[in-house]
């Protein structure tokens, strides 16, 4: 209940989404989810809140575009992918958030836009305009200029990122698995689910574990 009354009232959100949900078993987007998702985006929408969506796909669906079925990519494929999926990423969101109205705009970002002082202020300030004019902005790491070392590598981080750039009320974070368990449910029919964390220590720590699907793989 917390987390529903939570979204009701929050002026602006954060909904990060994984690639397992954006990418389907086949390689292409899942046009059926994105639907359903756009539809949920748009009541929100009707409420006067507004929505940032921070976005994985691009490597998952660029892979498919180049014929790269390998798991493990070198950073030089994965930026190729990445180059090769924005398109495809984009044209997905723009299909499912028409039919509602509702304009997308595609915002890049990597680590150093957020952590150096006047290039956080111009982030800022694009996302914010976008929001004022009605837009979607759907956000990815910019996996195609990003090196090992500056990278965010985890969309989760770079969804707290972008909350605190806007001044989100509420992030959340959606994958293929509904919500916190202590193992992997999928495979172990004992997993608890843990509604919810007060406190994270190193129990809590354990119980997350890797990618289950060939989309989700902690890449944009």
């Amino acid at each position: 209940m917390a987390a529903v009354s939570g979204l009701a009232s929050a002026r602006r959100v954060v909904v990060k989404i994984g690639s397992a949900l954006v990418v389907g078993p086949d390689g292409a987007p899942d046009s059926a989810w994105l639907s359903d998702f756009a539809a949920d985006l748009a009541r929100l929408r009707a409420r006067g809140q507004q929505v940032l969506v921070v976005s994985s796909g691009a490597v998952a669906l660029g892979r498919r575009r180049l014929g790269l079925n390998r798991k493990a990519l070198t950073l030089p494929e994965k930026q190729a992918a990445a180059a090769a999926g924005q398109s495809a990423l984009m044209h997905a969101w723009e299909a499912a958030l028409e039919p509602h109205g509702l304009p997308v705009a595609q915002v890049l970002l990597t680590r150093d836009d957020t952590e150096i002082r006047r290039r956080w202020l111009n982030a800022r300030a694009t996302l914010e305009t976008l929001l004022d004019l009605g837009v979607v902005p759907v956000v990815n790491e910019n996996d195609t200029v990003v090196t090992e070392e500056i990278r965010y590598g985890d969309n989760d981080r770079l969804a707290a990122r972008a909350g605190q750039l806007i001044g989100a009320d509420l992030l959340v974070l959606l994958s293929d698995v509904d919500g916190l368990y202590t193992a992997d449910p999928r495979s172990d029919p004992s997993a608890a689910h843990v509604p919810l964390v007060t406190d994270l220590d190193a129990g809590i720590e354990a119980m997350a574990g890797g990618a289950n699907t060939a989309a989700g793989v902690g890449t944009g």
